[in-house]
């Protein structure tokens, strides 16, 4: 006999936003699991040191939940897309800060004619895989972007737009560090005219007062001995 069979089509966030089980991830055993969507975690010029671009803006995540790879390709798309427009393509460098590890299953079900004497309900219905998830948490951050003093507000405005790609509740804000490092601003300017900040790709290293002179000398010449630390902390009262 004939059977015509729809081709089914992908079904809604809402099926896969909440946490329930442990994380399935890719396996040995858990085999065939199709590429994720989102391919570039990195946009923009993602090359420049952390001096070149001193503002960052994240975009914060304020629900426990899953998001798909697909909504994290169109959020990324989004924010760089409208950051490439506004501030030109030169002028940011934004980051994807989760990764979809969690595989997604499906039990398909026949919905077409005949469909009643193939299909076998819920027999068997520990179903194939068929996306890819990221799981975060409350506060934790999904998206980055550090950039230069005069394109703050059009960072907010691309998370702003990128918001509408997501599930749940996000937040935006500007961090108080400069770039993606985790020194305050303040203290990466004072650091850096004493020279004790050394460039680290995007990051940046603090040079303390700690290891072997030798050492030091030899790989930060004699701009790298201090003589006072770096941090100062208050004395404890006994």
């Amino acid at each position: 006999f004939f059977v015509a069979c729809a081709i089914m089509a992908r079904r809604p966030a809402k099926c896969y936003r909440v946490i329930k089980n442990k994380p399935y991830p890719k396996s040995r055993f858990c085999r065939g699991v199709p590429d994720p969507k989102i391919r570039i975690y990195d946009a923009g010029m993602k090359k420049y040191s952390a001096d070149a671009f001193p503002t960052c803006v994240h975009l914060v995540s304020f629900e426990k939940e899953q998001i798909s790879s697909e909504a994290m390709e169109a959020g990324r798309i989004a924010a760089n897309k409208y950051m490439v427009k506004n501030s030109g393509k030169d002028s940011f460098h934004l980051r994807v800060r989760m990764h979809p590890f969690h595989c997604l299953r499906i039990n398909k079900m026949l919905s077409c004619a005949g469909a009643d004497r193939l299909q076998t309900g819920m027999r068997g219905a520990y179903g194939k895989v068929q996306g890819t998830a990221a799981r975060i948490a409350i506060g934790q951050i999904m998206l980055s972007i550090r950039t230069k003093d005069v394109h703050a507000n059009k960072a907010v405005e691309g998370f702003r737009r990128a918001k509408f790609k997501f599930p749940g509740r996000q937040k935006i804000v500007v961090s108080r560090q400069w770039g993606f490092t985790k020194f305050s601003r303040d203290d990466y300017v004072a650091w850096k005219q004493e020279g004790r900040i050394a460039p680290d790709g995007v990051n940046a290293k603090l040079l303390e007062n700690h290891g072997l002179i030798a050492h030091r000398v030899k790989w930060h010449g004699p701009e790298g001995l201090f003589i006072k630390p770096a941090r100062l902390y208050k004395e404890r009262i006994e």
